[in-house]
This record gives C-alpha cells, structure tokens and sequence, in this order.
C-alpha cells in the first residue's frame, strides 16, 4: 500500500495543486469500502478492508481520525450514524452498533447467515439486507430480532423504507400507505414489499430481467425506483404493485440512483450518469468523462458528484452537464463520497481517504478531449423521499468483482489477498450451484465495463 505512517497516519495538510487535494488519510490497511456522515455533517464514518470501522471530524481545519471500532471478523460492506450510534454490517454476517463516545461495541445484532449488503436505520429499528436471500428488521436499543423478511430466491441488495401516512384522508385496510412498510430489491430480479406489522410480503413488482442493484422513493413515498442489472430503470406504483414507466439509455448495469424532487439520477457501469425527468421518463443529461463503472453519486448545491472506477471523482453542473471540475490523485477505484459544506471526501480501493476543496466550483469547467462512447437517450428530472433508503455503498457483488479485479492488479495488495478470498457466501446457504451462476453473472457483467 506504500508507506503508511502508523498510528498518526493523516498527512499535513497538503499543498493544493490542479487536483484541489486538501489531505491524505492513509489509516486504513485495506479498501475503503463505504463512508456516511452524521445528521449534522461534523462526523465522518467510514468501513473498510482491514475489517474495521473509523470515525473521523469533518468540519475541522484538518480532517482528524477520532477513533478506531474494531471487532468484525471480515470486511466492513456498509455503515450509517445514528444519534451518538455507529452501525457497521460486515461479510462476517453481523451488524455491530457502537458508541462514538466510548469507541466500545454496545450490541451485536447476530442472525443473518451471509454477509450483510445493506443497512438502515429509523431511529427506533434497524433494517438490513444479506446474501442469505432475507432482510431483517432489529430492535435499535436491544438488537433483537423483530421480523425475519422471507420470499427472495436470492440475495436481498438495496433496502428501502416508508413509514404509514397518518395523515393521510383515505383510512382504509387495503391502503399499505397507512402503514409501514419495507421494500426489497433482490438479485432474483424481483422487488418485494413487506408489511412491517406482519412481515408478510404485500406486493411483488415484476418485470426487470437482471438483478436489482439500488432503489429510491418519490417525497411522497408512493412511486418506487428500481435501478437493475438489465440496464434500466423503472418506476412502480407501491400500493399496486405495477409498473408505470420503463427510463431506458443506459447501456449497462445501472449501480446507484438519487431522486431529488421531480428529478431522478442514475449512475451506471457504461460509464455515465444521467438525469431523469420523472413524470415522462425523458433523459434529459447525460454526465460524461468517465472511464469506468460510476460506482457513486452525490447531490449537492445543484452539483453531481459522481466517484469512478477509474480512480477519478468528478463534479458536473446538474442543470447543464458541464463537466466542472476533476478530483485526480488515488491510485486506484473510488468506492465512496460523502459532500460537506466546501469539502469532498473520498475514499478508494488504494485503501485512502482523502479530502478535496469542493470550493468555487461554479465558476470551474473542463473540456474534455475524451470521446464520449455513450448513446444519447430522450429527457431529465429531481426528488427527496419521504421514507428511508439506504443509498449507495461499495456491497453489490458487482462492484465488488470490479474492486478485487482491481486488486488483483495492484501487487501491493498481494500479501492480503489470502485474508480478502475468505468470502464468507460459503456458509450463506446459497448452493453451490447457485454460487457458481452468480460468479458467471457478475462476470458477464463485468465484461460489460
């Protein structure tokens, strides 16, 4: 991984070039897998390789390691803050929960058979996905569990959670609008809601051919957007369980998706983002510039950032596309951005993570000389969701093959890779049949970047 500088491992401050790089922490021994940032923007967390979790200031002059959570047994896939709470979920197949104050696990949530893909949390409950084909719903304050989710024929990926209406006029039993409610999205292609009262599936949305890989919600919590391996997009009336429109453009598996008002985003393994409008399905932008999977995507101030398997993050104009300005200095795949206030924080397979002056980037903007390999598509849209999703971390299997194709390049990696091997899918359940069609299926994927 190159010199590292132990326990004080964060860089000085560096000198700003044409990258725009602030600093350098170098205190993970591995990929940083996943990052989330606290309600208030002031802490970072972060999960990584080295089976560890980390908390970092993110307002302060210089980005500072505040802790160390150690206690996983394998890679960190995901992680959230809560209140005064870090929740890690691992390949190890548990989900930790600890005190940010104290550095010390308080819970461990055990019951799942495979590792976790993803995680949410409502304040008083906490969801999560898994390889083992269920979702889970756990007690926040005990880490018991509440409802065990089964129906999937596969693994369960994205989470997304809407709670009742109360307010709303029409109070019928037959409205699931009046009442919690968990979706799925599944490499078995299908989504499913759940009745968080009974833990009963209440509709099945089908019609995607390839695994679902992210969803969102409308502010209202009444449309569903599901992001697949298929390489569409498609949009669901929750309460009917059918499908109202189809957004096609993009030419691969498509990995992350944002709704911010009327407007949809999506990021994709052909190598762009786009922007949807929402009511008639029209791609009206297309992000272009980078060479690989766009992996991540944030929204900020009517900025997309976007990370990329090509060691790049980027920032466009929302509105007009423009390409304004590049974020270049890791060495290998970004897997994960968080944005706060004027800085970007990133973190990459080359096991760093690094922080970028986001600053006065209205007035920046690049021409490319790169051909654009991408086919235009119709127009474009925006939205902020009423209920819970758990938006993008590094966790779907195909990210995950396009992050060890990666190191298997990188021969500073190679006296981990023995640790890295230990898939923890063996004891998930899965036969190995099954293990064997996905490894193929995420190959031809794979071929598609």
């Amino acid at each position: 991984m190159g010199n590292k500088m132990g326990a004080g491992a964060s860089s000085k401050k560096e000198r700003k070039d044409r990258s725009h790089l602030l600093q350098t922490c170098l205190e993970h021994e591995g990929s940083v897998n996943c990052m989330a940032v606290s309600e208030d923007g002031s802490i970072l967390a972060t999960g990584g390789e080295d089976k560890s979790a980390r908390i970092w200031s993110s307002k302060t002059e210089q980005c500072e390691c505040l802790g160390v959570l150690i206690g996983h047994e394998d890679y960190v896939n995901c992680i959230l803050i809560e209140d005064n709470f870090v929740l890690s979920g691992s390949a190890d197949a548990t989900i930790r929960k600890w005190d940010m104050s104290t550095l010390e696990c308080v819970l461990i949530f055990t019951g799942h058979n495979s590792s976790i893909n993803r995680i949410i949390c409502t304040g008083d409950f906490v969801f999560s996905s898994s390889y083992d084909r269920t979702a889970r719903c756990w007690d926040f304050e005990t880490g018991e569990v509440i409802r065990v989710f089964h129906g999937h024929k596969k693994g369960v990926y994205p989470l997304v959670f809407i709670p009742s209406d109360e307010d709303d006029e029409i109070q019928n039993d037959c409205d699931i609008y009046n009442k919690d409610i968990l979706i799925t999205g599944s490499q078995d292609a299908t989504a499913k809601a759940w009745s968080f009262e009974t833990g009963e599936c209440v509709k099945t949305f089908k019609g995607h051919t390839g695994a679902i890989m992210c969803m969102a919600s409308d502010t209202e919590g009444k449309t569903l957007f599901t992001g697949s391996a298929d390489n569409t997009i498609r949009s669901w009336d929750i309460m009917k369980g059918t499908q109202t429109r189809v957004f096609e453009g993009h030419q691969a598996s498509v990995i992350s998706l944002v709704v911010a008002n009327k407007l949809l985003y999506s990021a994709s393994s052909d190598h762009t983002g786009r922007c949807w409008v929402i009511e008639f399905g029209d791609c009206t932008r297309i992000y272009k510039g980078h060479k690989h999977t766009v992996i991540g995507m944030k929204l900020h101030q009517g900025m997309v950032f976007t990370g990329c398997g090509d060691n790049v993050a980027r920032c466009f104009d929302a509105k007009s596309g423009t390409l304004k300005r590049q974020f270049v200095g890791h060495q290998f795949a970004v897997t994960c951005l968080q944005v706060v206030e004027s800085r970007l924080f990133t973190g990459s397979v080359d096991g760093t993570m690094r922080v970028w002056d986001a600053g006065g980037i209205k007035e920046d903007t690049i021409f490319s000389n790169q051909p654009d390999r991408s086919k235009s598509a119709p127009a474009a849209a925006n939205t902020t969701h009423r209920g819970r999703s758990d938006g993008f971390d590094l966790n779907d299997s195909h990210t995950r093959m396009m992050i060890e194709n990666e190191k298997l390049r990188n021969a500073s990696f190679t006296g981990s890779l023995g640790a890295y091997d230990k898939r923890s899918d063996v004891d998930s359940g899965i036969d190995q049949e099954e293990d064997r069609e996905r490894a193929r299926a995420e190959r031809e994927m794979m071929d598609l970047v």
